[in-house]
């Protein structure tokens, strides 16, 4: 049983904590501002929900195509070495949305979008791991909840940016774009695409300033000794631990949902005749729910098992899930916001646990595969744009089960909570 005096991090590595922690936020504000701009790219360049939902196909993409060479690299190298290479590629992937905005191509965007989370796959492969080595292991899942926890604040500021930088400014918002002549739609789309251009240019120039940062500074390195086993045996091993596993499963499932109910909240709103800002507002509050759900998770988790407080939060999520399906109005859209609170444990929580008891050289491959579990969060979300085309462009074409294809969209995340309740229940009993 934990002890409730485990130092969760000592003062000999807080300096290195809190420089890979601030990295977590980093990627927040990434997820933060590419959500909306599912949105915004329908509007601005007239593509269907499938076709703009190729954006989060491109961005957790990015995570599948890299975690695995990644983890493959900081096997051979250093931690701050794969940082490095993460950061760099962040930084490329952002600022090639000049030429995109430029070009005016949806296809030199999902590019930039690709590369950028090259980045994101090195930095997640490589801080995760970093974040449990940092004491002892059972300290460890808490560690990692401490540092997730300042996820949200970037997701926040990811999405004041968007907010107010972006969907404020879009121009595509204040007219029925499909009725304009093509010359009138040629200027708005300039602008709006130079508006969606702009966010990540400049998180490209922060992202260089930060490695910046990283070069000079002084990082502990963890090299494994070592290396007697190849990348290939070791995920034979680890397909072989069913905590392990299943764990990769049920990650994917939880990037999928969260990607969904944070992605879809837009359309969800607009259905109800919510503008583009108001929604974001909606977004913002379950942000704000997502951020308080972390610090408390992390501390309840001084009390309460990991797995079983994954169960309680995976049910409750199931309960407001179906309310958003089945309650018309505000307070479906209520419920959906409330999701966020429910999720809040979920990443960190079932990294922890499917890393449990795993030597470093296991570890580090094994993150790879949580990672790569983030392409979850491509495909998901382009099934749930299926639906939503079921009776054309619109959210409200037709009836399932009695609501609007919109609200039954969400049976999706429905399933993926199922799934990861069904995971912190056999985690609970020691089944796996």
């Amino acid at each position: 049983m934990m002890m409730k005096n485990d130092k969760v991090v000592s003062r000999q590595i807080l300096l290195p904590f809190i420089l890979i922690t601030s990295l977590f936020a980093l990627w927040g504000f990434a997820n933060a501002v590419t959500d909306p701009m599912v949105s915004a790219f329908k509007k601005v360049l007239e593509l269907n929900n499938l076709q703009a939902s190729l954006v989060q196909l491109a961005f957790y993409g990015g995570y599948f195509t890299m975690a695995l060479p990644a983890s493959m690299f900081i096997r051979k190298f250093s931690y701050k070495t794969g940082i490095l290479i993460g950061l760099g590629l962040y930084a490329t992937g952002a600022l090639l949305f000049y030429p995109a905005a430029v070009t005016e191509q949806f296809g030199f965007f999902l590019i930039g979008l690709y590369v950028l989370t090259f980045g994101l796959a090195f930095l997640e492969t490589t801080a995760n791991p970093y974040i449990l080595s940092m004491g002892s292991k059972e300290t460890a899942t808490r560690r990692l909840n401490l540092a997730q926890s300042f996820n949200p604040v970037g997701l926040i500021g990811g999405l004041l940016v968007a907010q107010n930088f972006v969907l404020a400014k879009l121009k595509s918002d204040d007219v029925k774009f499909s009725d304009l002549s093509e010359t009138a739609k040629t200027v708005i789309r300039q602008s709006d695409l130079m508006v969606i251009r702009d966010p990540y240019v400049v998180l490209g120039l922060v992202v260089i300033g930060v490695f910046i940062l990283i070069v000079i500074s002084n990082m502990p390195e963890s090299k494994d000794e070592d290396d007697n086993l190849s990348t290939w045996e070791i995920i034979k091993v680890l397909i072989k631990k069913p905590h392990y596993a299943q764990g990769v499963l049920a990650q994917a499932f939880y990037v999928g949902v969260q990607i969904m109910c944070w992605t879809y909240i837009y359309q969800y709103a607009e259905s109800m005749g919510v503008d583009g800002v108001t929604a974001g507002s909606y977004q913002f509050a379950a942000f704000i729910l997502f951020f308080v759900g972390r610090f408390l998770c992390t501390y309840l988790l001084r009390f309460i098992n990991s797995g079983r407080l994954l169960a309680l939060l995976s049910l409750l999520a199931i309960v407001f899930t179906l309310g958003t399906i089945f309650i018309q109005g505000i307070f479906g859209l209520y419920c959906l916001v409330t999701i966020s609170f429910c999720m809040s444990l979920m990443f960190p929580t079932i990294y922890g646990i499917a890393l449990e008891g795993l030597t470093e050289d296991e570890s580090k491959i094994g993150a790879a595969g949580l990672v790569m579990a983030i392409v979850g969060g491509a495909l998901m979300p382009a099934f749930q744009g299926m639906i939503l085309d079921l009776g054309g462009d619109g959210y409200a074409d037709v009836q399932i089960l009695g609501v609007s294809e919109v609200n039954f969209s969400f049976v999706l995340p429905l399933l993926c909570f199922v799934f990861i309740a069904s995971y912190g229940i056999r985690v609970m009993r020691g089944k796996i």
